[in-house]
């Protein structure tokens, strides 16, 4: 999150408190077998603790503690609280909605059970977990997660330091309502981008493209740790273990080589999008007025997810910070086809992907690779204390 001014640090220390009460009432309310699910150590305490902490999931996996199916209604509306204790109001509504299109999801595939579950596609398998004691004087934090949610919240010294990895994602990216407008939870993060493209003209256009191609996944996939160089990781490797089943085994496998296929890519043109320490593309300083406003109102749709007194979205009006962010585009930008962006400066990379079901299926994650789950913060934190 940066250095924080006394305000920002005041706003951190608020939402911190909020989220203390919030998770030790989470906490209180849970039974011990239900408890020993759902925490953990505290951050940075134990190698193996830290490893956990650091594991995180965009597939409909294992992410790691209690989940609300296996909590009562009264313990699952307190586990909502907490995860509302992170976001803003249009944070938490974008995130109960991904939630509730598993159940879409379902339907659209037919109501079958999969990945060796009854219920392949469920709105209960989204798992909550508290590394620490909260409010305590230590540091600690919790973890939100499931089918396209994962939040990951570090708490140091009484304020919110670490807000990343946020993902956020939607399948189906476009459903039907009733009514002219269909359910889109992410558009504004596409078509706000692709309306910046747009804008560019034929030269900025072409310094801001990465590839005419987009990859089927964001390139960084869910890595602890970002490096220069990376490539975007296969579908069947972002998994908490390994399926049993053969055939279920053989279903994502030949899921992965038809979104791979439809793309187009080989080796080549994965390194041609692979995740670069300087940033790729169009920078901002590149763009008129017009196109920084836009680009700010693109950033919106990421650092906006969180609390606005602890967003980092507030640094982006200072035009001296903008200009350090680059805009990275794969893909044609009409409407509708795949695509692929990324926004890259200091302590910022942000990536959108929607390739899947026929750009259909939506990837989006904001990450600090400078401080994401507050590495950098917790080892200040004990060189100083310990």
């Amino acid at each position: 999150m940066g250095v924080l001014n006394i305000e920002r640090r005041d706003a951190a220390a608020e939402v911190a408190t909020r989220m203390a009460a919030a998770a030790a009432a989470w906490l209180e309310a849970l039974e011990p077998d239900q408890r020993a699910v759902a925490t953990r150590p505290a951050p940075g305490t134990g190698d193996e603790s830290e490893s956990e902490r650091q594991r995180w999931f965009y597939t409909p996996t294992d992410h790691g503690g209690l989940t609300l199916g296996a909590q009562t209604a009264a313990q699952q509306r307190l586990a909502h609280q907490l995860v509302a204790s992170g976001l803003s109001r249009a944070g938490y509504v974008t995130v109960a909605t991904v939630i509730g299109l598993e159940n879409i999801l379902d339907q659209v595939e037919g109501w079958k059970a999969s990945f060796e579950r009854d219920r392949g596609r469920d709105p209960e398998l989204y798992y909550l977990r508290v590394f620490g004691e909260p409010g305590g004087s230590e540091p600690w934090g919790w973890r939100f997660g499931g089918h396209h949610v994962s939040l990951n919240n570090l708490i140091v010294d009484g304020r919110v330091q670490a807000m990343t990895p946020c993902f956020l994602g939607a399948d189906p990216a476009t459903s039907p309502l009733l009514g002219p407008e269909p359910l889109r939870p992410l558009a504004g993060a596409e078509d706000l981008a692709r309306a910046l493209m747009r804008s560019l003209g034929p030269e900025h256009e072409a310094a801001a493209t990465l590839h005419q191609r987009a990859p089927s996944d964001i390139v960084g996939g869910n890595r602890s740790r970002l490096a220069n160089g990376d490539q975007m990781i296969r579908l069947r490797h972002i998994w908490n273990g390994y399926f049993t089943d053969p055939d279920v085994a053989a279903g994502i496998l030949a899921l992965d080589n038809r979104n791979e296929e439809a793309t187009g890519y080989d080796p080549d043109d994965h390194r041609q999008v692979a995740l670069t320490t300087v940033p790729k593309g169009l920078a901002a300083r590149e763009m008129d007025d017009d196109q920084r406003r836009q680009l700010r109102r693109v950033l919106a749709c990421y650092l906006g997810r969180v609390p606005e007194s602890v967003s980092p979205l507030g640094d982006y009006d200072d035009d001296r910070v903008l200009d350090d962010v680059h805009l990275a585009w794969a893909g044609p930008v009409a409407p509708g086809q795949p695509v692929y962006y990324r926004l890259q400066g200091p302590g910022l990379l942000i990536e959108y992907d929607n390739v899947q079901r026929g750009a259909n299926h939506a990837h989006s994650v904001w990450r600090d690779p400078e401080s994401d789950f507050g590495l950098d913060v917790l080892a200040a934190h004990r060189a100083a204390h310990h």
